[in-house]
């Protein structure tokens, strides 16, 4: 008899729901996970749900999703014991028969390897669902390799661009930040809160940064802030994009360096866990909003669309 779950489905572009999905056998070096909240990746699954995604693994229909908690329910021969009914994260599952996973991660019951776990420890398990964005914010601010003294404006206070400000702020650089939304900028944690549509960007900060970290996916308002890079300054990309499409003059006149970064490095996942956990890094407000699973049209409604979301928590 084939094992089921309950799982999160994008079987065509703009349309999610719930389905049973088939589940492939536990392996001695598995752990099976009982979901407890995950959440909605605004930037990655607005794209995966309109279809847009470009890699070749990502053919619909899928289950989405890349930030799962909950509770370990079976461990296979090979994993340790300690494991068992603990809270971990995990970033997705490549667990399913008969439907692609991209990551995975929004299904009731969930079967990976015991070592993709991250035991959360003391962190809240609400909260456990930031991991994810938490460490592709440090990764960013580790691949930009933010110093004390320095100027770092951050466009757009998502959720990423409200890590990124937070730990560039512990790293003793100074902080601006940008956004359209005042909720938004309401939370923010920066020496500097600018609302870019009321306000004159380049007057508010003054004098020229040294770092651009662009965290709102918007080429046009990366574009509109590159007169405030100083000679010799880097943008970060830490959006994603379906194309560059940026001024080259003002990046060619101040020799500016321009630099991605992909989710995140070995250990983030881990060295995030424990800055949550020991309160360094706060992330609670950031979780705005709550629903149930079964009202899964509704929370990627509210999750892409509703400009007061940050981040939506689904509870399982």
């Amino acid at each position: 008899m084939t094992d089921t779950t309950r799982a999160v489905v994008i079987p065509q572009a703009g349309l999610v729901e719930l389905q049973d999905v088939n589940l492939k056998g536990v392996g001695p070096d598995d752990v099976v996970v009982e979901t407890a909240f995950t959440s909605i990746s605004a930037g990655t699954e607005r794209m995966l749900l309109a279809g847009q995604m470009p890699h070749p693994m990502l053919q619909l229909p899928v289950v989405p999703g890349y930030e799962t908690v909950g509770r370990v329910v079976q461990v296979g021969d090979n994993v340790a014991g300690d494991l068992q009914d603990s809270w971990v994260y995990v970033g997705g599952a490549q667990c399913y028969d008969g439907v692609n996973a991209a990551w995975g991660g929004q299904s009731s019951r969930l079967i990976t390897a015991g070592q993709r776990v991250v035991p959360l420890g003391d962190v809240n398990p609400r909260q456990g669902v930031l991991l994810a964005l938490s460490a592709t914010a440090l990764h960013g601010v580790d691949v930009l390799n933010v110093q004390a003294g320095q100027r770092v404006l951050v466009i757009g206070q998502g959720p990423v661009g409200q890590i990124a400000a937070r730990i560039a702020k512990q790293r003793g650089a100074w902080v601006a930040v940008s956004d359209l939304n005042d909720t938004r900028l309401g939370l923010s944690e920066a020496d500097l809160v600018v609302n870019a549509e009321e306000s004159n960007l380049a007057k508010a900060i003054g004098e020229p940064v040294d770092a651009i970290i662009e965290a709102s996916g918007s080429m046009g308002a990366l574009a509109s802030a590159l007169s405030l890079l100083g000679n010799g300054g880097t943008v970060l990309l830490l959006g994603y994009y379906q194309k560059l499409d940026l001024p080259y003059m003002p990046l060619f006149l101040k020799e500016a360096k321009l630099l991605t970064a992909k989710e995140w490095a070995s250990g983030d996942l881990t060295r995030c866990r424990d800055m949550i956990a020991d309160g360094s890094l706060d992330v609670s407000a950031l979780l705005t909003h709550s629903i149930g699973v079964e009202q899964v049209s509704e929370a990627y409604e509210i999750a892409l669309n509703e400009r007061d979301c940050l981040k939506l928590v689904m509870e399982w």
